[in-house]
């Protein structure tokens, strides 16, 4: 027990101030703002909570729900899913608006693919969300152990349906569909995050344009794989700005897209510019709809991997 709380500490002193200092746009510290009524989050207090952290420790495993401070962590970890943070919990990107630490990443756990598949069939999940840190200081950004971890999950729970969040494998595209394609997943999903005149602010050392054609790219060699990309709204950006970006998605082959509220996770990282409504997240999803996307989940709560299953069936998440 006291090895684990020494490695948080290690970690939380890789966040917040310690991981925006050296982005391109300086972010002056606020306390974030108070929150609309139609924002609520449900308090991670229920037993099961307890008991899947105890299980995630037990196979020294990581979710992106705990590192990233997502505000469903109590609902979803009540429901019995979560959403698998492979490679670590430390990245190699400084985004102002993530939670997760910045830092030298460790080293690969080889047993890591035996380990998650051998959690996930211990929970018995029908379907899994899998995503990883940037991981910049591997040749292939990582796209192996993604693979080998789907080869595992399916080897020990065939009946799952596995879902990547993936990140953008920064100057080895080519490599990470290389490697993806020896067991490609059942969802590919790679997050815009914002829209591209935010870039700079919102993703320092990433590009709008390969994010996009990582999406076009693989769906391009895995026609019958859906492709699925997320937004966050409330950073300064227009409802016209975002049908644009909307747009692109679609232009790019992506069929299922997730439109949710940016929530500060700190008085150090970006603050929220504004609270989109649930009417204007309504209308968004309208459109995309009316674009031709086949899944839209829009609203406030909305996370990329929220309700992940249910998006996968086509049913309406908001």
């Amino acid at each position: 027990m006291t090895e684990i709380v020494q490695i948080k500490r290690d970690v939380s002193a890789l966040k917040g101030a310690s991981k925006v200092s050296r982005i391109p746009i300086k972010i002056e510290p606020s306390d974030p703002k108070r929150k609309p009524e139609w924002i609520r989050a449900k308090v991670p207090n229920h037993p099961e909570v307890t008991r899947l952290k105890s299980l995630l420790r037990e196979h020294q495993l990581h979710t992106v729900c705990e590192e990233a401070a997502c505000p469903n962590l109590g609902e979803c970890f009540t429901h019995g899913t979560a959403t698998f943070l492979i490679m670590g919990n430390i990245c190699t990107r400084r985004c102002p608006f993530c939670d997760v630490a910045h830092g030298k990443p460790d080293a690969l756990d080889e047993n890591e693919p035996n380990h998650l598949a051998r959690t996930i069939a211990t929970m018995k999940l029908k379907h899994v969300v899998v995503t990883s840190v940037d991981r910049d200081d591997l040749r292939d950004g990582g796209s192996a152990h993604f693979t080998r971890c789907i080869a595992e999950i399916r080897k020990q729970s065939p009946q799952t349906r596995i879902e990547v969040l993936v990140p953008d494998f920064r100057g080895r595209m080519d490599v990470a569909l290389e490697e993806l394609a020896k067991s490609p997943p059942d969802i590919f999903n790679h997050n815009l995050e914002s829209i591209p005149r935010l870039y700079k602010a919102v993703r320092p050392g990433s590009d709008y344009q390969w994010s996009l054609n990582l999406i076009k790219n693989f769906q391009k060699i895995h026609p019958d794989v859906p492709t699925k990309s997320g937004l966050m709204l409330g950073l300064g950006e227009t409802l016209e700005e975002v049908q644009q970006v909307m747009q692109d998605l679609y232009d790019h082959g992506c069929r299922m897209l997730t439109l949710g509220q940016y929530l500060q996770p700190s008085r150090h990282h970006l603050a929220v510019e504004r609270f989109v409504t649930p009417t204007e997240f309504d209308q968004l999803a309208k459109v995309a709809k009316e674009m031709g996307f086949e899944h839209v989940a829009s609203g406030p709560m909305v996370r990329s991997s929220y309700h992940a299953d249910l998006q996968a069936q086509g049913e309406h998440v908001s």
